[in-house]
């Protein structure tokens, strides 16, 4: 029996040696039934020419216009789909696989058929045995929070477990699940989406699962991370979009608007926190633009 077609998505935006690195982690796995797109949104740094040179048979699919991680990303989805693939692994370009880590992740996915989504360990790239994410959880109030963040890798986790959410760094989807519940909510543009997506999965009785056995090494969100005002901008959008979305129990919708109201609060009138104000601005921009239903790409005013 032929093992599944796996896809393998990665999205480029002027990243040439992250995706090189990818590229050359995936030419080096292990999994015999897989294939390569990449997703270039007009990069300028010479990104396809090199990709071309070294890996002739990726594909590359040239995005004209910049829907964010997850419109890029559906153009991906749908064309993984349209070659065939059992299973989509969309993966962030500045990711490394260790080289087992597809059979992974698909021999846990196969167990299963209701098992819908699956996603490895994530390391550090630059603290290779320290954990980024062990996959994720949602709290009482429907917060998002990463399981083993900033741990050091002990063995902590080794058989599978179910778990809530999967980063979207590295997630291997199934065809099924797709084709039934369609791909990433393109309003989003970037942050929150793969957990809506995870939790639409889960609330059709899909089964997501995290492998250990599988390890992956990312270098965004190093342990000393900072995030800018837009991060905060789309965090704050977003995670109320996800709320009513998937329609969040009344109490997790309160004690998010709680939260954010005492944020903005704090951030406007404690002298201690006057280095916060352009994420104050971000986090009140966000909480207007979901009132009055602007998504996708946020623009941010102009700085006299």
């Amino acid at each position: 029996m032929a093992s599944p077609r796996v896809a393998c998505l990665i999205l480029n935006t002027n990243r040439r040696d992250d995706t090189l690195a990818c590229l050359a982690s995936l030419q080096a796995s292990t999994y015999p039934n897989q294939f390569t797109l990449v997703l270039d949104c007009q990069s300028t740094d010479g990104s396809v020419e090199a990709v071309r040179a070294q890996y002739p048979d990726v594909r590359i699919i040239p995005l004209t216009d910049n829907r964010g991680y997850a419109g890029n990303n559906n153009v991906g989805i749908a064309a993984a789909l349209d070659q065939g693939a059992d299973w989509v692994f969309v993966l962030n370009e500045d990711t490394v696989l260790a080289p087992e880590a597809i059979a992974h992740l698909v021999a846990a996915g196969e167990q299963d058929p209701r098992i819908g989504m699956v996603g490895p360990l994530v390391h550090h790239h630059d603290e290779p045995t320290v954990i980024q994410s062990a996959g994720g959880r949602l709290t009482p109030d429907w917060d998002g929070y990463h399981l083993g963040q900033n741990e050091d890798d002990r063995g902590q986790y080794t058989a599978p477990y179910a778990v809530d959410w999967i980063s979207g760094c590295a997630l291997l989807v199934r065809r099924d699940v797709i084709q039934q519940l369609g791909p990433f909510e393109e309003r989003f543009f970037i942050y929150w989406e793969e957990t809506e997506w995870c939790v639409r999965a889960g609330q059709a009785g899909w089964r997501l699962m995290i492998v250990p056995a599988a390890r992956i090494w990312h270098k965004g969100v190093q342990r000393e991370y900072r995030p800018k005002p837009g991060v905060t901008y789309y965090s704050t959008r977003n995670h109320f979009l996800m709320l009513a979305l998937r329609r969040a129990p009344l109490g997790a919708k309160l004690a998010t608007w709680s939260r954010t109201l005492r944020t903005l609060a704090s951030w406007s009138l404690r002298p201690k926190w006057r280095d916060k104000r352009p994420h104050r601005d971000a986090m009140l921009a966000g909480v207007v633009d979901y009132l009055f239903g602007r998504f996708g790409r946020w623009t941010p005013p102009a700085v006299p």
